[in-house]
């Protein structure tokens, strides 16, 4: 403003303008000169931008990685402390993953050149032998979860945090014919090493990158660097860092998993699931507590009876006159007063009748934030069956997006790390494995079943559905997996063996 001043005072006298209006003329000169989006969303002259004061734009590592810790810290707080944050993130957990994304191996028959019946000779067998590895603690290497608890621990994790990173380690195991063990690490354990570590390599938020941006290696605390333990060894290791290489130097094999979804160019750490929505999120919880304590306030308002003469009170509890007692408010406590004494009675007026309205109103535009809609974040579905099925469809685009990046980030690398050794140890006969990567890619092909979306009108959804297969706009496979999450083909079996052993009991006549 000052440089602006002094412009004016100087052009003034030139113009033969007074300063108001050289000022105004400035101003029509600024807005005639301003074209594009310099008249709209980049405006420095209207109003509504004036005090929108945002600097130059930085990059990803000064925007996201360095504001990480902070954002970690209070995505987790608010998750603690219940409320929309802790629904919001485990209904997205429950949708995206429930009890866990099942294998469901669909090789390429036809590149392979196998049959139909071998093909699903060999998908059968390759699924039994992951059941033997997934199905067990054995895959964990903190011997904690089994694949299917490691998914929703990762995906939770990833959710609270921003990202998570797994290792891909070798362990033997007696009792397990597959080594490959899964070990999660939280992102607290990614962190910067110190300065001595670093030797002119580029690192930033614990991810070491290439000229090309790649990453090449991470940086993992031995211990978690804010670890509150007593012991000399934990404290020990939470000062030193090793460098884990992103891929084998021998093998060129995938050594760390890192699940993010990155929202810029060149961004090396994720953003926690709650960051756009944080400070909506802790003032509705303030806003909550502060309702809620002044309802019970309300509730417990005492009332004060004033005596007409000297004496003992007609009812009520002793009076109070000496600082040994305290007047407590409690559920329709009755208090006697002295004489001439008079109390003034607060209503304070709770329940508050807009309270509803306003949270309801919150509650949608942080659920539109999230990308959740609002019945489906509340679990609340009150308006017509077309606008509560509105509500799952759009909900279930979402979960269906997250669940497939899920399926490309953690399950199947995770499985094609697994096929290798399967293949190797030679439990899986696949000719060509390590021979063509298209060969490899065709034994690799595979599905991962999810929960299903569920029906709010199960007979009008079933019908639907089954028009859809008799019309040939979709398959039986596809209408089971979306109505009840479960494979056609198992289902078909598993129904001729019923309707067979019913034949056989003479529950219904032979044909």
């Amino acid at each position: 403003m000052k440089i602006l001043d002094k412009a004016i005072s100087s052009i003034a006298p030139r113009w033969g303008m007074k300063r108001a209006e050289a000022r105004l003329k400035l101003r029509q000169l600024e807005i005639m000169a301003s074209s594009g989006y310099g008249r709209h969303g980049a405006s420095k002259t209207k109003r509504s931008t004036l005090g929108w004061f945002l600097g130059h734009g930085r990059d990803p590592d000064h925007d996201i990685t360095d504001n990480l810790e902070i954002l970690r810290t209070r995505s987790r707080d608010l998750f603690m402390g219940g409320g929309l944050a802790t629904g919001s993130i485990r209904t997205v957990k429950s949708n995206v993953i429930g009890p866990g994304l099942r294998l469901n191996s669909q090789i390429d028959s036809e590149y392979l050149k196998m049959t139909a019946e071998e093909a699903r000779r060999w998908e059968r067998q390759a699924e039994r032998e992951f059941s033997l590895w997934a199905e067990t603690t054995d895959c964990d290497a903190s011997k904690h979860c089994d694949f299917y608890g490691l998914q929703r621990l990762a995906f939770h994790s990833f959710l609270l945090d921003g990202d998570v990173f797994a290792l891909l380690l070798r362990k033997n195991r007696n009792e397990q014919p597959y080594n490959l063990r899964i070990r999660l690490l939280a992102g607290d354990r990614v962190c910067d090493p110190p300065y001595g570590y670093r030797q002119g390599k580029d690192i930033r938020g614990g991810v070491e990158i290439d000229d090309m941006g790649a990453a090449v290696a991470y940086w993992i605390c031995q211990a978690h660097p804010y670890t509150t333990s007593t012991n000399p060894k934990v404290l020990r290791k939470s000062r030193e860092w090793v460098r884990y290489p992103a891929y084998g130097q021998r093998t060129g094999q995938l050594n760390v998993l890192h699940l993010m979804d990155p929202e810029r160019i060149d961004q090396r750490r994720g953003v926690p699931f709650l960051a756009p929505v944080i400070e909506d999120l802790k003032q509705l919880d303030r806003y909550t507590e502060a309702e809620l304590m002044a309802a019970v306030v309300g509730g417990l308002l005492t009332v004060f009876i004033t005596q007409q003469a000297p004496g003992e009170p007609p009812f009520g509890d002793e009076p109070i006159y000496d600082d040994s007692h305290a007047i407590e408010l409690g559920h329709g406590t009755v208090i006697s007063l002295s004489q001439g004494e008079k109390p003034e009675i607060v209503d304070p007026k709770r329940p508050n009748a807009a309270f509803d309205s306003f949270v309801t109103s919150m509650c949608r535009q942080i659920g539109s934030a999230l990308g959740i809609p609002y019945e489906v974040l509340v679990k609340h579905f009150t308006s017509s069956y077309s606008a509560s099925r509105g509500a799952l469809l759009e909900a279930w685009k979402f979960f269906k997006t997250w669940r497939a990046w899920f399926e490309g980030s953690f399950c199947r690398p995770i499985y094609e790390t697994w096929l290798d050794e399967a293949v190797a140890t030679g439990r899986l006969y696949a000719p060509g494995f390590f021979d063509d990567p298209m060969v490899r890619k065709a034994y690799c092909s595979a599905i991962w079943r999810g929960p299903s979306p569920g029906q709010l009108n199960p007979v009008q959804e079933v019908t639907a559905a089954k028009i859809r297969v008799e019309e040939g706009f979709s398959t039986r496979t596809i209408e089971a997996a979306e109505l009840t999450g479960t494979d056609w083909e198992r289902n078909h079996h598993q129904r001729v063996a019923e309707e067979q052993a019913r034949r056989d009991g003479k529950l219904i006549p032979s044909q």
